[in-house]
């Protein structure tokens, strides 16, 4: 029980980040005569494998210059990268101009990293398209390893191994072994089956083709990427998992701005599965998944919010080692994860951290479960995570 227990909160946590996240665009624009509306280029067959990089970004100026040269640097480069510029006012697409790169500014924003990835693909040539959040860098070979993935028969979207950039505050600390246990253990079990719960929208490819036969990114919950993942499955497509391909998001500093990501994260997850359920109850295995994250969400967040405390009160402090339920069964996958990269020590240190952040997304999922479930009241603002 235990190891389904954290299992499951493992998968709930690296929703959308996944890193959700991610450059977590609330906003897209529209700049230059050229670029004021994406209207698809007439013109030229997509060659076989080749890509086009979109990076949604809303007044992401500090952290855009870093993402377009990992890009840039990449052991296989993009054919083309494009920034939406989603009607930013810090300069964002002045640094992205200065960097050689093509960018695009809607002409109002879009209101969410959705609608800014929409406005640009009618705009893509190629065959495969990279979503990248414009606070994520890549590490050098990171497209390389990915692509090849996606030559696989029925494979429509291919996601990566997600780690956090900066390891300092105690969020960082606990979403890091958050990751690398989810990453390295529960990603890993989810793409025996060829379907990860959610292919990361911080760092994914896709088809374009079946891209646009879904309609391209769902604007109507605020986890576009599972959205998107839960109706690839629901059509018959598959997603791979690649532990080689890794990328670095920027996750919140302070318990402020991880509140705002977890929010959009819990409400995003409940709203999917509130579309999504009864065609994910065709499929074993997602019905098994699923069941053990609502488990997390409600079961488990409830146990650590309400029951141990009042157990241990009422009866005894006993009860209050309830908390260590996922002690060994994160500690153990996480270490090894740690220690294939060589950061064991760094894993150690911040190991008390993800007790923390646990406990801080308990409270926010309980929240979303009142609101989403009880009060009917669907949480529909995309705040960003920094």
């Amino acid at each position: 029980m235990a190891l389904l227990a954290a299992l499951a909160a493992a998968l709930v946590r690296t929703l959308m980040h996944a890193r959700g996240g991610a450059s977590e665009t609330e906003a897209a624009t529209a700049e230059g005569p050229d670029e004021a509306t994406a209207t698809a280029l007439p013109g030229r067959a997509a060659s076989p494998g080749s890509l086009t990089v979109l990076v949604p970004a809303y007044n992401e100026a500090a952290f855009v210059g870093d993402t377009i040269r990992s890009l840039q640097e990449q052991t296989r480069p993009p054919d083309e990268v494009i920034i939406i510029d989603d009607f930013s006012d810090d300069g964002t697409g002045d640094v992205a101009r200065a960097l050689g790169v093509r960018v695009v500014r809607p002409p109002a924003n879009t209101g969410s990293k959705a609608g800014a990835q929409n406005f640009a693909l009618p705009l893509v040539e190629t065959d495969l398209v990279m979503a990248v959040d414009a606070d994520t860098s890549l590490a050098p070979d990171a497209i390389e390893r990915l692509l090849p993935a996606l030559d696989e028969p029925g494979v429509a979207a291919a996601c990566g191994y997600v780690l956090p950039r900066r390891v300092r505050s105690i969020c960082e600390r606990g979403r890091y072994i958050e990751y690398l246990f989810a990453f390295s253990f529960g990603k890993q079990v989810q793409d025996y089956f060829a379907k990860p719960m959610i292919s990361s929208g911080c760092f994914s490819a896709y088809r374009v083709s079946v891209l646009r036969e879904v309609g391209g990114w769902s604007t109507r919950t605020l986890a576009e990427d599972m959205d998107l993942t839960w109706t690839l499955y629901r059509l018959g497509h598959r997603v791979r998992f690649v532990p080689a391909a890794v990328s670095y998001p920027l996750e919140p500093q302070t318990f402020r701005l991880m509140g705002k990501q977890l929010r959009r994260w819990s409400h995003g997850f409940l709203q999917n599965v509130r579309l999504h359920w009864r065609g994910l109850l065709r499929f074993g295995y997602l019905r098994s998944l699923l069941a053990v994250a609502l488990w997390d969400s409600i079961v488990a967040s409830l146990a650590y919010i309400v029951v141990f405390p009042v157990l241990a009160i009422a009866f005894s402090p006993i009860f209050l080692a309830g908390y260590l339920i996922d002690a060994p069964a994160v500690l153990v996958p996480a270490l090894v994860g740690a220690a294939r990269r060589r950061e064991t020590r760094k894993a150690l240190a911040s190991y008390p951290c993800f007790f923390v952040l646990r406990m801080f997304n308990a409270a926010v999922m309980l929240r979303a479960v009142w609101a989403e479930a009880v009060l009917r009241r669907s949480f529909n603002v995309y705040e960003k995570g920094h």
